[in-house]
């Protein structure tokens, strides 16, 4: 194995080879249950980012995703699972999934704290501001056509500048308390996101599938579930199709295997009534883990002991607490009633912007901003999303699952596509609310780089996101929008750590109507604090 190990260490003739190598060590390392198995899949994970960081758009880096195993760091994870290594597995949970916003934040990393530090960080301060900034820039596009010379000028320009980028980081390591500036968070690190709460992390993997419940300043523990990846794509497959008794029996399946198991244990860490988060991986991410239950009568819900929220990756979840909440509220709502090329109009849009206006606090409090119909363009849009730190959306969403980066909301002209809002500086910004179909749900090539709308708006500052995880009626958005804000806000106060209690509750009263389809009750989820 140490051959494998010395010819991953080689990147003298390009990444791709190494990082292949690397994976190849993985598989004969697990093979023959080597002791370098752990370490074959750090080396991995590792070439793997370095390697991600050397192309120049999202769209490509997600496609070249695609050509690597997507059970990489689940399957590290269980590794260490294994060995007795909770903390380690955390770690490597971190570092190896969301690794294209992972990316992207880098650039944005702020470095403010390094003015104190002299002439010479001052310099480096700037100098790895700039770069980032020209790396966070779109590549040029080129015309199918173009010389290929122009085009792999491009590719060297851009590797050239990544070269510069890494040098300048590896100058602020060498400041007195950067030493890790951008490497791999430490578990010591990671579990600051357990702050208000514990965060369970739920693995889905070919050797196990375990939860890890992690709390504030205590030790984490795993929990091997009495489930298998199998039978989680199973159900995952029988909700693309259910609804009614189908569906509750896939809930109660899901409480029976894998939420009741967590739930035993978490009466230590969190009492009744209190907030939790799941940090999902793999076929996790599409089970809507927070209405499992037992659907009979005096049958036990998660919803009746805990306030579920979400959160892509531990780090997302520390970076949305960081910010000091704005004293000013500023608040748009954007809607579209008939977004280009449909031959449809969607009539509740007015109706629900207008109740929503109506349940804010006052004006004096609140400066609030609406765009509809002809105005509510890409370009309005995307204006308002940069100037509003409150955001609430009713339009037509769309998940494009081949290409999920242009999955977007539509308005009147063209899409505002999650592209879009992954270029746009949300880090003042404290909620949404999108009242759009099928917005937290990512594509099944890349479960791990946690790709939809809700997950974007949070990687890109917002705080708190209210998403949806299929197709919602009009008439559940009305009672919910209305149950939710006369719940966030009804005492005349904006708070956007109070989303997740007042979808809780808003949730609750919907479910007293019995003649509301089940799969309406349970579409909205909270992402983030």
């Amino acid at each position: 194995m140490h051959h494998f190990k010395a010819a991953a260490n080689v990147i003298s003739g390009g990444l791709l080879c190494p990082l292949r190598l690397s994976l190849w060590w993985v598989c004969q390392a697990n093979q023959h249950s080597h002791g370098t198995q752990l370490d074959a899949y750090a080396t991995s994970m590792q070439l793997m980012d370095t390697y991600m960081s050397t192309t120049a758009s999202v769209s490509s880096r997600h496609n070249a995703m695609k050509n690597f195993p997507n059970t990489l760091a689940m399957d590290a994870a269980s590794c260490a699972l294994r060995s007795g290594d909770v903390c380690c597995a955390v770690e490597l949970l971190e570092q190896g999934r969301t690794v294209i916003w992972t990316q992207m934040t880098r650039l944005r990393m702020p470095l403010d704290s390094l003015q104190t530090r002299g002439d010479h960080a001052v310099a480096l301060m700037k100098r790895f501001r700039d770069l980032s900034s020209l790396l966070d820039k779109p590549p040029a596009s080129h015309p199918e056509g173009s010389p290929i010379v122009a085009v792999e000028a491009e590719e060297t320009r851009y590797r050239r500048l990544v070269e510069d980028w890494k040098r300048a980081v590896e100058e602020i390591r060498k400041i007195k308390g950067f030493s890790r500036f951008l490497l791999p968070p430490l578990f010591s690190d990671l579990q600051d996101a357990a702050h208000d709460g514990p965060i369970i992390m739920l693995i889905a993997s070919e050797s196990s599938c375990d939860a890890i419940i992690i709390p504030y300043q205590q030790f984490p523990t795993s929990i091997q579930l009495p489930t298998n990846l199998e039978k989680l794509q199973t159900l995952v497959v029988k909700l693309q199709c259910t609804s009614g008794e189908a569906l509750t029996k896939v809930l109660v399946e899901l409480w029976d295997d894998v939420v009741c198991s967590v739930v035993e244990k978490l009466g230590g860490f969190a009492p009744r009534g209190s907030r939790i988060w799941r940090c999902p991986t793999s076929v996790f991410s599409f089970l809507p883990l927070h209405a499992a239950g037992k659907y009979r009568k005096h049958g036990q819900f998660l919803s009746q002991l805990y306030i579920s929220s979400y959160t892509p990756s531990l780090t997302a979840l520390i970076k949305a607490r960081r910010h000091d909440r704005s004293l000013s509220v500023s608040f748009a709502a954007i809607g579209q009633n008939r977004p280009d090329g449909a031959s449809f109009t969607f009539d509740s849009v007015e109706p629900e912007l207008e109740l929503v206006r109506s349940l804010l606090p006052p004006s004096a409090t609140v400066s609030f901003t609406k765009i509809t119909s002809v105005d509510a363009t890409r370009s309005r849009a995307l204006h308002a999303l940069r100037e509003n730190t409150w955001l609430h959306f009713a339009c037509h969403g769309t998940q494009k699952y081949e290409d999920p980066f242009n999955s977007a909301f539509l308005m009147c002209d063209q899409p505002l596509s999650l592209l879009d809002i992954t270029q746009t500086d949300l880090s003042q910004h404290e909620f949404a609310f999108l009242s759009a179909c099928e917005t937290a749900v990512g594509d099944h090539d890349t479960p791990d780089e946690v790709i939809h709308l809700a997950a974007g708006l949070q990687f890109a500052g917002v705080k708190s996101v209210v998403g949806t995880l299929w197709n919602v009626n009009d008439s559940t958005v009305q009672r919910l929008v209305e149950a939710f804000y006369k719940n966030l806000c009804g005492d005349g106060k904006m708070n956007s750590k109070r989303a997740a209690r007042a979808l809780h509750q808003a949730v609750h009263s919907l479910a007293r109507d019995k003649d509301m389809p089940l799969d309406q009750h349970i579409v909205f989820m909270h992402i983030g604090i």
